[in-house]
C-alpha cells in the first residue's frame, strides 16, 4: 500500500501545491482542513480515493491525532495573518505546532515538516513573528529531526500579495505603500512545494531552511515590475510609519469595539511592525541551493497569472502586435 502524508492546511496557497506533488510521487494525502467540504477540489490532485479532505481543527487535539493516524509523512502548513474569533497567533501558531510535533512523535511518525516564515524571531515586536518562532521551538523540542521552511513572501496564481495589489491597480490611480523600502525576496509557490515534499520524503537533512528567489527587491520596486506586467500607469505612494500607525490602530479599534463583526483586513497594527522589518534570507542560512533547487525568477511566472489585470486581459499582447504591424 501506498505511503501516507497528512498535510495540515493542505487546500490552502501552499498546502495544495504540496498536496499535488506528494500526490504525483505516489504517496496517498490526506488534507486536514477545518472546512473539507470547501476543499475538495484537492481530489482532482490524484487518482480516484488518492486525495481526501479531513475534518480537522488545529486546537482540537483529538481531530489532529485522527488525521494524523496511520502516515509516514506530516506536513504543517498552517498559519494565519490576522487574528478573529479563537484563531488567535499563540493558539494557532506556537500551541497548534507545538501540538501536532508531539503526537508526531508519539504516533512514530517518521518525517515532520513545518512551514514558518522569514523573520520568526522571539524578540520581534510582532506577535506573528514571535509566535511562528515559538512555534519552531516547540516543533525541534518535540521533533528535533524536523525539517523547518522559513519562506519570503510567496507568489503564484492564488497569492494575495501582487493579486491584492494587482487589483488595486486596476480599480485606483494611486497605489499607496506602508514599508515602501522593505526589501522582500519573492519565492515561487512550487518551489516552496518541492522543498516540503523533500523533507516529507525524507531527501532534505533535518535543519531550518530559509527560502527566497533569486530577486532581492523594494516594496516599490516590485510594484514597479507588478505594473509593467499588467501594463498599467500608476502612483506609487509611500505612507510614512507615523501615519500607517494611526490608521491600524483605528482599524484594530473599529475591529474590536464590534467584537471581531468587522474585520480589519486592511491593515493591522501587527502587520505594520512586520513591514518595516526586511523580508530576506539571512546570510548563514541553509536556502534552496542547499537543497538542489533552482528558483523560479518572477518574470517567468507573474505574466501567467496577472494577466486578468491588464486593460485588455487576455487580449493585451494581441492588440499590441496589431498596433505593432499597424505602423509598419
Amino acid at each position: 500500500m501506498a505511503k501516507l502524508v497528512t498535510i495540515y492546511g493542505g487546500s490552502g496557497f501552499i498546502g495544495r501545491y504540496i498536496a499535488r506533488r506528494m500526490a504525483q510521487q505516489g504517496w496517498r494525502v490526506r488534507v486536514a482542513v477545518r472546512r473539507p467540504n470547501e476543499a475538495l477540489f484537492v481530489r482532482t490532485f490524484g487518482v480516484v480515493g488518492q486525495v481526501e479532505p479531513v475534518l480537522c481543527n488545529l486546537r482540537d487535539e483529538a481531530s489532529v491525532r485522527a488525521a494524523m493516524d496511520g502516515a509516514e509523512a506530516v506536513i504543517n502548513c498552517v498559519g494565519i495573518l490576522t487574528q478573529s474569533g479563537q484563531n488567535r497567533f499563540d493558539a494557532v501558531q506556537s500551541q497548534g505546532a507545538g501540538r501536532v510535533a508531539r503526537l508526531a512523535a508519539e504516533l512514530g511518525v517518521a518525517h515532520l515538516v513545518q512551514l514558518s516564515a522569514i523573520g520568526a524571531d522571539t524578540q520581534a515586536k510582532s506577535v506573528y513573528s514571535q509566535t511562528k518562532a515559538a512555534g519552531e521551538a516547540a516543533v525541534l523540542a518535540h521533533f528535533p529531526q524536523a525539517v523547518i521552511l522559513r519562506p519570503s513572501v510567496v507568489f503564484g496564481a492564488e497569492d494575495q500579495f501582487f493579486n491584492r495589489f494587482a487589483g488595486m491597480a486596476r480599480m485606483s490611480p494611486v497605489l499607496p505603500l506602508v514599508g515602501a523600502e522593505t526589501r522582500f525576496q519573492p519565492v515561487f509557490v512550487d518551489d516552496v512545494a518541492q522543498a516540503a515534499v523533500m523533507g516529507a520524503m525524507g531527501t532534505a537533512a533535518p535543519g531550518i531552511y530559509e527560502l527566497g528567489g533569486p530577486e532581492i527587491a523594494s516594496f516599490r520596486a516590485l510594484m514597479r515590475q507588478m505594473l509593467d506586467v499588467i501594463g498599467r500607469r500608476r502612483l506609487i505612494l509611500g505612507v510614512p510609519f507615523f501615519v500607517a500607525r494611526i490608521m491600524a490602530g483605528a482599524l484594530d479599534l473599529v475591529q474590536t469595539l464590534t467584537l471581531g463583526l468587522i474585520s480589519n483586513t486592511v491593515l493591522t497594527s501587527d502587520q505594520l511592525a512586520n513591514l518595516a522589518r526586511d523580508n530576506v534570507v539571512g546570510p548563514e542560512a541553509r536556502t534552496l541551493a542547499d537543497l538542489g533547487i533552482e528558483p523560479v525568477p518572477m518574470a517567468a511566472v507573474l505574466p501567467e497569472y496577472l494577466w486578468p489585470y491588464r486593460p485588455s486581459g487576455q487580449y493585451a499582447d494581441i492588440k499590441q502586435s496589431a498596433k505593432n504591424l499597424h505602423k509598419h
